[in-house]
């Protein structure tokens, strides 16, 4: 069973125009990163480079949840493209913009291109350990 949580989220004036993250079914469990990168200047990552790429998104998660920023199979699969920290983890109390760090680890350039899917985010609850 799943739950349901509210979570604030802002887009970026250079997210603007953008769709917002979204679940592309009915049982999907992330929802879908959109480079927020400039119209016409798309980064291009050469193989076995990384880069910084922005969503233009900042979120407001409550206490006791996180974020966590995956990649995408279909650009690992089919470009090598993967997110280099999987999963990157957004903390509630963290207020800046989502930012995604790719890596090329297949053999050709690509091309990361303004309203391209680059990862996605899984809302969790977190537990904290006490340690004894």
């Amino acid at each position: 069973m799943s739950t349901s949580i509210k979570i604030d989220i802002q887009q970026l004036p250079h997210g603007e125009g953008l769709a917002l993250p979204a679940y592309q079914s009915a049982h999907a469990a992330g929802l879908d990163l959109i480079a927020a990168v400039p119209e016409g200047a798309p980064i291009v990552l050469a193989p076995g480079k990384h880069a910084l790429i922005p969503t233009g998104l900042t979120i407001a998660l409550p206490p006791g949840y996180e974020a966590q920023v995956r990649p995408r199979s279909g650009l690992a699969a089919k470009h090598g493209v993967t997110v280099l920290n999987a999963p990157g983890t957004v903390d509630a109390d963290y207020r800046g913009e989502i930012g995604v760090l790719l890596i090329n680890h297949g053999d050709a350039p690509f091309s990361i291109r303004r309203g391209e899917r680059i990862a996605q985010m899984v809302i969790a609850s977190v537990v904290r350990g006490e340690l004894v």
